[in-house]
């Protein structure tokens, strides 16, 4: 492999335009088919294989029309203290705000309060529902205007109005100016990395067209495959971030090898031929983990990982064409400025001796060196440091309650949020979360005797506050009706008591003959929640073993895979714990501007197991191949360890900056939901790159010594060779290393 890609990266070199015309003839068309395209279907969230879905399911058989995706928007009133809504005045002020909100072409219905029922029990807190004929994606700014200016006249009056529901929710911002600001720490970092604005410059450039052509073919198949508007976001995120990582990787490989004295056309090629076959398999690794979506049975997420793993072999391709292109453009220009200077004092002082002084230059230790050295002195201390600290931060798992949070996670500056807490205060916690049930009664002999058993059974169940009058569909053969819990939707006796429920189906299903399910949002979040967790142990398994695999084929060794997933397990539990105890504990909450604590987004796990899985693998394979290069070209086990660390530690450290600063803007945001997934990322590549990758894998490497590399001759029979240390390089290098300059040696460090 390392032969074809050293071929690769000169032959995109030396054929620099026709490489970047192509790549942008690619870009241009997939824009061009996204552009024409039809539309991207409506979001769909249905999850096979749990009682919700298929309660859902029935629900739009046996009721056609009844479950329309519909906006709705939920206006609450509270009288101040001392008063009532029901106060001539303020009924008064209700009613023209239900007659105001009703009048308009796409509003559906506007419910008066008093009609409704919906008063609370001391008339303090009343609420209107208004629905619409189209979803929330689909409303004029004149119906949401119309609703706007009628709640503004409603709170011109002494009653306090708030708006909860989809027809004017606030949409979720990705970070705003904490994002900006960490984007920028991270072109700060690749310049400080690199001292040049071209070499800090480039692999964003080339991140940015991959992430461009990826998601212009995620629009333009939009309409063939079902992909919905959310499938690239995951695509984005790890094509960006996977797509800066590889080209780092590649420039600086070429920076080293120009340090070697070889040509800029030769050091493409090498860089290609090393570093790229290092790309290739952490590209792999990161597929392998986003096809493993797979498992989890959820159609929505299936295709998410797939566009993701597109996103990411995107990116590869263009790490090993495009980049080395691009470094036909500007060969010199990757350096650093202050390399150029010395580069162009020392021209006329080609001789063999400077050559010599030069490489042993080349040895010089750097901080990497140094580190690495630190570490092979006390392997033992900084592997059970490591071992213990990480095993510490991940014991908040243990507690981990996954959910899905609603408005009561969101900051109380929003009028969502003050809705919500408003109902839950007149009406009690569980009423912002009621259950649905539905009756099938096709098999009973008296359905509606059957349906008000069931009714009845249900009321008395304890946690059971209330249940409304069924309504059946004009078969007659099927009803729904709702039961409203004592405690709030992500309370976990809420989840007892939905469970208590199912449990006791059984019997009253023999003694009425009818069947009926539980579902709602408050039990589809319950369902979605126990599936997702079903579903973590068995992706583990795939994505890890199937990894260990490969990286056998990569080191030709068991140890050293098997030491790479051990880290991985141990970082993401750590920050699994971390994000547990934040935002379901509420350690440090404030810090982070968390309001609210409560459940782990139910997808958190899985999205956090298959992020931090490509960007560890990516590190893994970069710093370890490099060991590994040097193990097979005759360094003994501890010098391979130092020889690594001193070409690769920093720029491992700095793509893992990068990363670091890009997640942490999105704990800027005001959603809690992004705030945790922005912390959960962020806080996961610290430990995987600063802790496991920079301190557990030479621990372990120096203990194991030349054990670590160790296979089974049957074993390595079996398993497919391929030259990823550059071996056959050495057989096809055009030009011999005329002189390394000092000034390259310097930059080659970085």
């Amino acid at each position: 492999m390392a032969t074809f890609l050293y071929r690769l990266g000169r032959l995109a070199f030396r054929r620099r335009w026709f490489a970047a015309l192509l790549w942008v003839a690619v870009l241009a068309g997939v824009g061009f088919g996204a552009a024409t395209a039809p539309a991207a279907p409506d979001q769909s969230n249905a999850m096979p294989g749990i009682e919700s879905q298929k309660a859902f399911d029935l629900m739009e058989q046996r009721f056609p029309g009844a479950t329309a995706d519909g906006a709705s928007a939920r206006v609450v009133f509270v009288a101040p203290d001392g008063q009532k809504v029901t106060s001539s005045q303020n009924r008064a002020v209700i009613e023209k705000f239900v007659a105001e909100a009703s009048d308009g072409s796409q509003v559906a219905s506007a419910v008066s309060p008093f009609r409704a029922k919906a008063v609370s029990e001391d008339a303090s807190t009343a609420y209107s529902t208004v629905t619409y004929k189209v979803a929330a994606d689909d409303l004029t700014d004149a119906a949401k205007n119309s609703l706007e200016s009628a709640v503004e006249e409603a709170r011109g009056s002494d009653l306090t109005v708030e708006v909860g529901g989809t027809a004017l929710a606030t949409q979720p911002s990705a970070g705003g100016i904490a994002e900006v600001i960490g984007i920028s720490i991270a072109a700060v970092v690749l310049l400080i990395t690199f001292g040049s604005l071209a070499a800090a410059g480039l692999p964003l450039l080339t991140a940015i067209i991959g992430v461009g052509v990826s998601m212009a073919a995620i629009m333009a198949l939009a309409s063939a495959f079902g992909l919905s508007s959310t499938t690239g976001t995951l695509a984005t995120m790890l094509g960006l971030a996977c797509g800066i990582d590889y080209a780092v990787f590649i420039v600086s490989r070429y920076r080293e090898e120009r340090a070697k004295g070889h040509s800029p056309q030769e050091a493409a090629g090498l860089a290609t031929g090393t570093a790229g076959s290092a790309v290739v398999f952490a590209g792999l690794t990161v597929v392998i983990a986003l096809a493993g979506l797979a498992v989890v049975g959820v159609p929505m997420l299936t295709k998410m990982g797939l566009a993701a793993a597109g996103a990411v072999a995107v990116g590869v391709l263009i790490a090993l064409t495009l980049v080395p292109a691009l470094l036909g453009f500007w060969p010199n220009a990757v350096l650093s400025r202050s390399t150029r200077k010395r580069r162009r004092a020392r021209k006329a002082e080609e001789n063999t001796a400077e050559a010599g002084a030069n490489r042993t230059e080349a040895g010089k230790p750097n901080g990497g060196t140094r580190w690495a050295r630190f570490v092979l002195r006390r392997p033992l201390p900084v592997l059970l440091a490591s071992v213990a600290g990480l095993g510490t931060l991940a014991i908040p798992v243990l507690g981990l309650q996954l959910g899905t949070s609603g408005d009561e996670a969101k900051p109380t500056s929003t009028t969502e949020r003050r809705a919500y807490d408003d109902l839950a205060r007149g009406f009690g916690p569980g009423f912002n979360g009621p259950l649905t049930i539905v009756v099938d009664a096709k098999g009973a002999a008296d359905p509606k005797a059957a349906v008000r058993t069931i009714e009845r059974k249900i009321g008395d169940t304890a946690g059971v506050v209330s249940v409304s009058a069924p309504r059946f569909n004009p078969a007659g053969d099927t009803a729904v009706f709702s039961a409203v819990p004592a405690d709030a939707p992500t309370s976990e006796k809420t989840q007892d008591l939905v469970q208590t429920i199912r449990d006791d189906r059984p019997a009253t299903e023999s003694s009425t003959g009818a069947e009926f399910e539980v579902t709602g949002t408050t039990a589809l979040n319950i369902d979605v929640a126990r599936k997702m967790q079903d579903a973590l142990i068995p992706y583990l398994v795939v994505v890890v073993g199937l990894a260990i695999v490969l990286l056998m084929v990569v080191f030709r060794s068991v140890l050293v895979p098997v030491k790479a997933a051990f880290g991985f397990l141990l970082s993401v539990l750590a920050a699994l714990g971390s994000v547990v105890a934040v935002f379901q504990w509420g350690w440090g909450a404030d810090l982070l501007g968390v309001e609210s604590t409560g459940p782990i987004m139910s997808m958190m796990p899985i999205f956090l197991v298959g992020i931090v899985f490509g960007l560890a693998m990516d590190y893994e394979v970069f710093l370890v191949a490099r060991m590994r290069e040097a193990y097979v070209h005759g360094d003994g086990a501890g010098q391979a360890v130092v020889t690594g660390f001193r070409y690769s530690a920093r720029v491992v450290v700095a793509a893992a900056l990068i990363m670091m600063a890009v997640f942490s803007g999105f704990i800027g945001a005001g959603e809690s939901m992004i705030k945790m997934i922005g912390f959960g990322l962020a806080i996961a590549v610290l430990f995987d790159a600063f802790v496991v990758r920079m301190a557990l894998v030479p621990a372990v490497l120096a203990l194991l010594g030349r054990a670590a590399w160790w296979m089974p001759r049957w074993l390595d029979r079996i398993l497919p060779r391929v030259d990823v240390e550059g071996e056959a390089l050495t057989r096809h290098t055009a030009d011999t290393p005329k002189r390394p300059d000092p000034a390259d040696l310097e930059s080659a460090r970085v």
